[in-house]
């Protein structure tokens, strides 16, 4: 066995630079397969991240004008939801486990003031439950409440950024009043986004009012203008989008045919899209990957034939003295698979180092600037990776055994004769 492994590396290093040039093919297949594996992990995590906690299994929908006339009704109507839709959505669908109405000011963003400190903001009238749609992290004081529902509270949680600007330099924010608007409401709470990127910066510039204290101070009367609701894990959210629409437009008079009547947006299609687009992403690593790997082993193969027509007088003294066919083609497999082996391992730890570096280089940036977040290669796709580099030096050697095998010994002396 010992001779078997002296005589692979002597047939190796016998032209050293034919090898290496050889070998860099499987070398740099293998290195741009865990690189790109890596970094499509990266950015699918970074991608993820700019959603944050969002509740993936959900649905926005709101209205928009009529295109066809109904039961009376003309088209081109424009029509709101009401309080009383929340109700029926919450006693009527079952698929439903979060509905959250939402408001905001007629007239956009809002203007604050707290002393000589000003800025503009958008202001969002909710329901304690939209913290479970899309939730926010308390940094200080609390979120709202249901008591601040009821009693119509004048009490508003404010965003991180909001709160540096308002209140400079002041770190005892809690209990302290703002002016919104020429209306005064008192700061019970601080959140920040767990969004990244804009996403993340405009939600800490953005402030939580209760829904109904938002309805009393801006004189909107019992209107909803759009809903956040989670449907609960073991429905399907397209599924129960139906119903809902169906429901709305019976209440308010809209033809059930007038698909234009309602907005929407599926979360769950969404997330799903993306989640698409991220494995058509790793089934094209792959490919090209293996593409890659496949001209190496291809050039590996075409160097192993070249190297068999030197040693063809060899090999004719080896099956001159009794050497079987067996012998033969396991020593050319095992040259094949050794040179294939050892570039493509080489390859991988060199990716993996590279991953690495990435990994240890996104982990101290902050997460709320960039959108690549440490990268990583999974032990199922290493061992794929090595795997394939023993099939592809299998592969790679076959052809030239099996040239060798058809060299007559009598033949292969007389030819170096």
């Amino acid at each position: 066995m010992i001779d078997k492994w002296q005589e692979i590396y002597y047939a190796l290093t016998k032209n050293k630079i034919r090898t290496v040039l050889t070998a860099f093919g499987v070398f740099w297949g293998i290195f741009m397969l865990v690189i790109m594996l890596g970094s499509g992990d990266g950015l699918k995590k970074g991608m993820f991240n700019i959603l944050g906690d969002f509740a993936t299994n959900s649905l926005f929908i709101w209205t928009q004008r009529t295109t066809e006339p109904y039961k009376g009704f003309p088209k081109d109507r424009a029509w709101y939801f009401t309080n009383e839709d929340t109700k029926a959505l919450r006693e009527n669908i079952d698929e439903i486990e979060v509905v959250v109405p939402r408001i905001n000011p007629p007239n956009g963003n809002q203007l604050f003031v707290n002393g000589r400190n000003t800025g503009s903001f958008n202001v969002n009238g909710d329901y304690p439950e939209i913290n479970r749609l899309d939730p926010v992290t308390i940094i200080e004081g609390r979120f709202l409440n249901y008591l601040d529902l009821i009693e119509r509270r004048k009490v508003v949680v404010i965003g991180t950024r909001v709160k540096d600007l308002l209140f400079v330099n002041d770190s005892n924010v809690i209990g302290k009043y703002i002016q919104i608007s020429g209306m005064y409401f008192q700061v019970v709470g601080i959140f920040k986004s767990r969004h990244t990127q804009d996403w993340g910066r405009s939600q800490n510039e953005s402030v939580y009012m209760p829904f109904t204290t938002m309805q009393k101070a801006y004189n909107i009367g019992n209107i909803v203008y759009y809903y956040g609701i989670m449907i609960k894990p073991e429905y399907r959210v397209s599924q129960a989008e139906e119903k809902i629409r169906t429901l709305l437009a019976k209440s308010h008079h809209v033809s059930p045919t007038d698909k234009q009547a309602f907005g929407s947006e599926n979360v769950e299609y969404e997330f799903n899209q993306m989640n698409n687009v991220f494995k058509g992403i790793n089934i094209l690593t792959w490919f090209v990957g293996i593409m890659t790997l496949i001209a190496g082993v291809i050039g590996v193969s075409n160097i192993m034939l070249v190297i068999i027509k030197e040693r063809t007088k060899e090999i004719g003294i080896q099956r001159a003295i009794g050497a079987t066919p067996a012998n033969i083609m396991s020593q050319i497999v095992l040259e094949s698979v050794f040179l294939t082996f050892i570039a493509g391992f080489i390859g991988m730890i060199f990716g993996i180092a590279i991953i690495e570096i990435l990994n240890i280089a996104t982990s101290s940036a902050s997460s709320d600037s960039i959108v690549f977040l440490n990268p990583e290669v999974n032990l199922r796709s290493v061992i794929s990776a090595i795997f394939l580099l023993i099939i592809a030096g299998a592969i790679a050697g076959s052809l030239p055994a099996r040239r060798a095998l058809r060299i007559k010994p009598i033949e292969a002396i007389r030819t170096e004769l």
